[in-house]
């Protein structure tokens, strides 16, 4: 399945095509942590690409991001916020990176826009639809937004200066309250088992982390523990199935000690989750593990290990699905990128990627923040 790049093409190269491949259901994946590996080679952090780096890259495209997203994030079109959410993500990576208030400014102009075009929608909410699905209300469309959406509260929260300006607090607390009751409280209060606990691994992501973003912020404890309960969920016990993506992750069949799993409740079919749809598993995963929530580091190795093992396993060459088959266009941006942050040798890795834009440039930026490599 195609990465949903859309309108949004890729600014500084582009690889690769499409292919669907198929194998048999492998029984050997049993429901296990993954087996030891060999130690990766030691890289130090002082080594890699600085974040000033990656903010060059990032900034060549500065104009024609603005371009593209401003008409997006006026629409009242859930499917346009979709979309604009790689931008979204894209200047939070980079505020957190930098510090620099431009990035801040351009990311709060997107997610307020979107905010300003919802229209009243049944139960008394705000919201938006979608020409996309016939003029309907679209759960996916609006997770898929404001994950990032909500990202954006947690960095300003977590900025002294930024949470301390009385102009920025201002509008910080009008999205938060924008955020929990027109798209949090909205989609729970119309059935969580429908809405919030997805039929697929990455559609719980996306609710995962808003939930998880909302829980850092929130002053109401009623809401709070709603919040914390969605992501418990999310991690181990989905409403209707067996377990969470805690259970989904299996050995891999192409290697050992990597990390294996379907995009379907309960299944251990191969090919597994496809590389496109699983960067919204590993967007929740990795910012779950970096606030402290349940996955671990090991976690976090396995998931590199299914990135530099089996779905990149050398140069250009790029698989389809996490089982290491298929070929695809190694479109990491959304998701997978992020793994660098928890390994210099990951990130030294992704260095090398040729399928380059700006959302995959700020996480690279933000990756070498974390790390301590030299701005």
């Amino acid at each position: 399945m195609t990465a949903h790049i859309g309108r949004r093409a890729l600014l500084l190269a582009a690889l690769g095509s499409l292919a669907a491949c198929t194998t048999p259901q492998d029984e050997s994946t049993a429901t296990l942590s993954p087996l030891p590996a060999e130690p990766e080679p030691v890289v130090k952090a002082a080594t890699l690409k600085p974040v000033s780096h990656w903010a060059g890259i990032f900034l060549r495209g500065w104009n024609y991001q603005a371009e593209v997203g401003l008409p997006l994030s006026s629409s009242g079109d859930s499917w346009d916020h979709y979309e604009l959410s790689y931008s979204v993500d894209a200047c939070v990576a980079m505020f957190r990176a930098t510090g620099e208030r431009r990035y801040l400014d351009r990311a709060l102009q997107f997610v307020e826009n979107v905010t300003g075009s919802a229209k009243p929608v049944r139960g008394g909410y705000l919201g938006w639809t979608s020409a996309n699905e016939d003029g309907d209300e679209v759960p996916l469309y609006e997770s898929y937004f404001w994950r990032y959406g909500t990202a954006l509260l947690v960095a300003m929260r977590e900025n002294e200066s930024v949470y301390g300006n009385v102009q920025y607090r201002a509008r910080f607390d009008r999205l938060l309250a924008f955020a929990e009751k027109n798209v949090f409280d909205k989609w729970h209060a119309r059935g969580p088992e429908d809405t919030i606990y997805r039929e697929r691994t990455h559609m719980a992501s996306h609710w995962g982390l808003i939930a998880l973003n909302l829980s850092r912020v929130t002053g109401d404890p009623a809401r709070k523990k709603r919040l914390q309960t969605v992501v418990a969920d999310v991690d181990q016990h989905v409403p209707g199935h067996s377990g969470g993506l805690r259970q989904q992750m299996r050995r891999n069949p192409a290697e050992a000690t990597a990390y294996f799993w379907s995009d379907v409740w309960g299944s251990a079919q191969r090919p597994g989750q496809d590389v496109s749809h699983g960067n919204g598993v590993l967007a929740y995963v990795v910012e779950a593990r970096d606030r402290g929530r349940f996955w671990t580091k090991a976690d976090l190795a396995a998931f590199s290990r299914t990135l530099t093992r089996v779905v990149w396993p050398s140069g250009t060459t790029y698989r389809a699905n996490v089982d290491g088959t298929g070929s695809d266009n190694g479109w990491f941006s959304d998701g997978f990128v992020k793994l660098g942050r928890s390994d210099p040798a990951v990130q030294q890795r992704l260095e090398s990627h040729q399928v380059v834009n700006d959302q995959f440039a700020a996480n690279m930026a933000l990756n070498a923040f974390v790390l301590g490599a030299i701005r």
